[in-house]
């Protein structure tokens, strides 16, 4: 190999070996967060997720939770008991999560422009869930039921209950971001991600996982240990627009089996639906 050959053939490996590296962890976010009993148990998940990535600085506010609630009656709540408010007139917050149940919900659009006209760069994120019941329709009757095979679900099922209420919350968004100075409204497509999950369990491809059932806790749809990693993993993909594939097990995961493949399959699962939802504001 020639001499100028052997140099370019040098220079080009040095670039690659550099390109391979791992960026530095980005600085830590204040982060508040509004929601209900789908969302409310994440902020110490991506605490966890943060610290073993590296990120110094991570800090949760303040959480506001009301079960089963709209962004809404986080709005209206009292001086004396309104966690939210607060932090965001007094500009504190980075980023703020929120979790509504089914919409409209006016209080997205009241949290958005008093943040905004306290903290211009703040970012704000909303999770998209899973439908409660199985069926939204459910979650609004009186006529709920007491149990719920859902392992008779196919993946065509889920989609034709899931996909509407999905495209209501796109739709929300972009009305929401064109319509505010400064909005940039992020989604964390927790719910895309759940289905790929049962999707995986469908096709005996989850370690660990045996049935559908197994992912959650009850009738409603509340999340098992799965779900809410899973869930938590799409909030840091958003929050830090990091990829957490390659973290070490959560300490949720830890005693459940094969826990170090169902842990990689979760990060994998949730940077795909990230990078892939336009809403995100994440790409690879």
């Amino acid at each position: 190999m020639r001499l100028p050959t052997l140099l370019l053939f040098v220079l080009s490996l040095s670039v690659s070996l550099r390109a391979a590296e791992p960026s530095a962890p980005p600085a830590g976010l204040k982060v508040l967060t509004a929601g209900h009993s789908f969302h409310v148990w994440m902020p110490p998940l991506v605490a966890e997720m943060a610290k073993a990535a590296g990120i110094q600085g991570h800090e949760q506010l303040a959480i506001s939770s009301i079960g089963g609630s709209k962004v809404i009656q986080h709005w209206d709540l009292p001086p004396e008991k309104n966690k939210a408010k607060p932090i965001l007139a007094a500009g504190k917050a980075d980023l703020f999560t929120m979790a509504p149940t089914f919409l409209p919900d006016a209080g997205i659009e009241n949290f958005v422009k008093l943040g905004l006209e306290h903290n211009p760069k703040i970012r704000f994120t909303l999770q998209q869930n899973w439908v409660p019941y199985e069926d939204p329709q459910l979650w609004l009757s009186r006529d709920r039921p007491k149990s719920i095979d859902r392992d008779t679900a196919t993946l065509a099922q889920l989609r034709a209950k899931h996909d509407p209420y999905f495209k209501l919350i796109e739709d929300h968004v972009r009305e929401l971001n064109a319509g505010i100075p400064g909005a940039k409204i992020a989604i964390v497509p927790s719910g895309e991600a759940v289905l790929a999950l049962r999707d995986k369990v469908i096709r005996g491809e989850a370690p660990g996982i045996k049935t559908q059932n197994e992912l959650f806790t009850d009738v409603l749809g509340h999340p098992g240990p799965q779900i809410r990693v899973l869930s938590a993993y799409c909030h840091y993909a958003v929050i830090y627009r990091r990829s957490p594939v390659g973290l070490p097990v959560v300490s949720q995961l830890a005693k459940l089996p094969e826990a170090e493949k169902l842990n990689r399959l979760l990060q994998e699962i949730a940077w795909k639906v990230v990078t892939e939802h336009p809403l995100s504001g994440v790409t690879k």
